[in-house]
Parts: C-alpha cells; sequence; structure tokens
C-alpha cells in the first residue's frame, strides 16, 4: 500500500462511555452507571495507552480528544494520569491540540481548573439549545440558564472553548432558529458544531418517529432552508464553514478531527472506540468492544479488540472520499488515486461541474456550496465500480 497516513496526521481518541442519563436522540455507546471505579478505568487505559504505542511508536501524536459519554464525569485525576502517561509514550507535536468534552450540568469551576492543570487545551461543550422547553424535548438536564453559567466557566480556564446546538428541531421556525444562532455566535469564543437533528433506528426518538409519535419535524423544505441560514449567518458572524456541520474563525478548526477527515491515523482506545491504524503499510479498521464491563474483562486479558480488518482499496478510497469532500478544502485528487489505484471518474466530475455541485483543479476537488446541500449524492456518482481489492 503507497498511500501515506502522515498526509492526515495521527490522532488519539479516548472514549469514557458514562452519562448521567441517555438522550433520547444518542446513538453513541453511552451508558447510565451508579457507581464507577475511576482507579479502575484509570489502570484500563493506561495500560491500553501502552499497548497501542508498542504499535505506533515513534509517531508524532497531534491530537487527543476525550469524547463519550460524558468526559467531564472523569476525575481530573485520571485525565491529568492519562495525559502524563501520553506524553511518556509518545512524542508530540508543538502546542498539541486536547479536547474535553463535557455537558454543562457537570461543569464545575474546580473540576474545570484541574482539567486546565492535568494538560486538558480545549473544551467541547453539549449546549444542543438556548431554551429550556426545546433543552427538555431533547432530553438534556440542564437549564438554558445553566448552559450559560458552564459556558462562562469553561472560558475563563480555557482559550479555546467549542460547543454544540441541534437544529431542525420539533416545531422550530426558521425565524426562531436564526434568532438563536446569532445569540450563539455573540458567545462563541473560536468553534461551534451545528447538527440538523438526525433521527437514528435503536434511539428513542427512533422508537417514536417510527411509531408515529414524534410530530413537528421540519419538512425537507425547511430543512434545507435552515441549513442555507445557518451558512449565511455564520459565514457574516466570521464563523464559516470548515466542514458540513462545523464552523471556526479561520485557524480555530478542530485539529483532531481534522485527521479524521484527512483521513490521518487515529488510535481509538475505551469501549466501542473505533480506530484506523496503518501498520506495516496496510491500512486497518479497529473497533474495540462497546459493553463497558466486558471492555474492562478484556483489556485485562489483553483483547480489549474485535478482530482487526484489512481495508481493501476500495474500502479505503470510499472512506477517503466520504471524509474528504465534506471539507470546504475537498480533497486532493492525486491522493485518491494513488489510494484506488485508479483515478476519479473523469466524465463523472465533469458533468458534477458543469451543474454546480464541484469546482476544480488540478490538485483540488471541491464541493460547492450548492453541491453541500446534496452531498451524498455527489459522493455517490463517484464511487460507483470501486471494487479494486
Amino acid at each position: 500500500m503507497t498511500e501515506d497516513w502522515r498526509q492526515g496526521g495521527f490522532g488519539l481518541y479516548i472514549h469514557w462511555p458514562f452519562c448521567e442519563a441517555k438522550c433520547p436522540y444518542c446513538d453513541f455507546n453511552s451508558h447510565v452507571s451508579r457507581s464507577i471505579d475511576q482507579r479502575g478505568w484509570r489502570d484500563a487505559y493506561l495500560k491500553e495507552l501502552r499497548r497501542g504505542a508498542a504499535e505506533t511508536e515513534g509517531r508524532v501524536l497531534n491530537a487527543v480528544f476525550f469524547g463519550g459519554g460524558t468526559p467531564s464525569l472523569m476525575d481530573p485525576d485520571t485525565v491529568a494520569d492519562i495525559l502524563a502517561e501520553v506524553r511518556k509514550l509518545w512524542p508530540m507535536a508543538n502546542d498539541p491540540e486536547i479536547t474535553l468534552e463535557a455537558n454543562p450540568g457537570s461543569i464545575e469551576a474546580g473540576r474545570f481548573a484541574a482539567y486546565r492543570q492535568g494538560g486538558v487545551s480545549r473544551v467541547s461543550m453539549g449546549m444542543q439549545a438556548m431554551n429550556d422547553a426545546d433543552l427538555r424535548r431533547l432530553g438534556r438536564l440542564h437549564t438554558a440558564a445553566e448552559a450559560r453559567a458552564a459556558f462562562d466557566i469553561a472560558r475563563s480556564h480555557f482559550d479555546r472553548v467549542s460547543f454544540d446546538l441541534i437544529y431542525g428541531r420539533q416545531g422550530q421556525a426558521l425565524a426562531e432558529w436564526q434568532k438563536e444562532l446569532k445569540e450563539a455566535l455573540t458567545l462563541a469564543i473560536d468553534h461551534l458544531s451545528l447538527y440538523q437533528l438526525t433521527i437514528e433506528q435503536g434511539t428513542a426518538f427512533g422508537d417514536r418517529y417510527a411509531r408515529g409519535k414524534l410530530r413537528g419535524l421540519p419538512d425537507e423544505d425547511l430543512g434545507a432552508d435552515l441549513y442555507i441560514a445557518t451558512q449565511e449567518i455564520c459565514h457574516a458572524m466570521g464563523f464559516p464553514r470548515y466542514e458540513v456541520s462545523n464552523h471556526a474563525r479561520p485557524g480555530a478548526e478542530s485539529r483532531h478531527n481534522l485527521i479524521y477527515w484527512r483521513y490521518g491515523d487515529y488510535l481509538g482506545i475505551g469501549p466501542g472506540a473505533h480506530g484506523r491504524l496503518t501498520l506495516e503499510g496496510t491500512k486497518y479498521a479497529t473497533v474495540a468492544f462497546s459493553n463497558p464491563a466486558r471492555w474492562l474483562k478484556e483489556v485485562a486479558e489483553g483483547t480489549p479488540e474485535k478482530p482487526r480488518e484489512p481495508l481493501s482499496r476500495a474500502e479505503r478510497a470510499t472512506e477517503f472520499l466520504l471524509m474528504g469532500l465534506r471539507l470546504e478544502e475537498g480533497i486532493d485528487p492525486m491522493r485518491f488515486e494513488q489510494i484506488a489505484g485508479r483515478p476519479l471518474d473523469p466524465g463523472a466530475l465533469a458533468h458534477l461541474a458543469e451543474i454546480g455541485m464541484i469546482v476544480q483543479s488540478k490538485d483540488r476537488i471541491t464541493v460547492s456550496d450548492q453541491g453541500f446541500m446534496v452531498l451524498n449524492a455527489i459522493i455517490e456518482s463517484l464511487l460507483p465500480d470501486l471494487d479494486t481489492p
């Protein structure tokens, strides 16, 4: 395999599986537990870090991301011990980005001072909405006032604070979202993630939707209007889109997530964590066992991952397109050819350019504003016949 993962960088994802409550829209691997053995979990993470480092010795680590679940439920000492071990195991990039996800209800000044002291440099907050009625509908435990207070605590300790909002909510009018988004942008420091509500199978919302009980969701036209308004408002207020659902001041893009979207390598540690690792010229998909109790047991036995699967050329090419075309910067067609063993279909590219869905140059293919609204269709049109082993 000639594809060079270094073009995307190398990151570490640490999954903390516990939450105070399960949100009805969430399909992530998260669990509610009355008691958590923080020391036992710390020891398991440290053991897994050492196993991962043995396979990736000498790689420069660009970013660390604590995701979940709700990582702000981790003891600050646990986070600090993990980061101290990370620094022993890998050379770190200058000024590495170390992000911890947090829910407003679990943000306390003392904890956040300790996270900062332990090495966290960036916080990503799950605000999700800025009014109490919609927060209740989304199953969130915090109020809008608590979210603002938590944001103030976070920004007093961290130079970089991001937050998430969900739009396309039940009964949400375009004018209401425009007002809410403008208010959110006056709070924002350098980054925010804006997701249109997606109904996933296996969630509480998915079950309600299947029974016809989830009313007031936007139709296709309103959904498009909400997306267009989001792009226009964010751009006008200095937070341009750099990925389908992510906006940042120039230079403040999430470095960890860019590793995914630029198709670099990343080590996934924790229950249900996924990874992509290039080892001896072969790129592998890695998946850890998702049940927390089983994961702990398997870590003790040295087998926390499901059997690894080498990714075929077709799978790598598909993932490269799926990830890279989400970015405003687009993809390098020569890198695609390197991965796939063949160039993108020139006829399909010419057609997409002619109808205004993409913009082509010699060394770049980017999706247009119009194209981002039908991104899945664009990707599908570029994927036929990618069946090379």
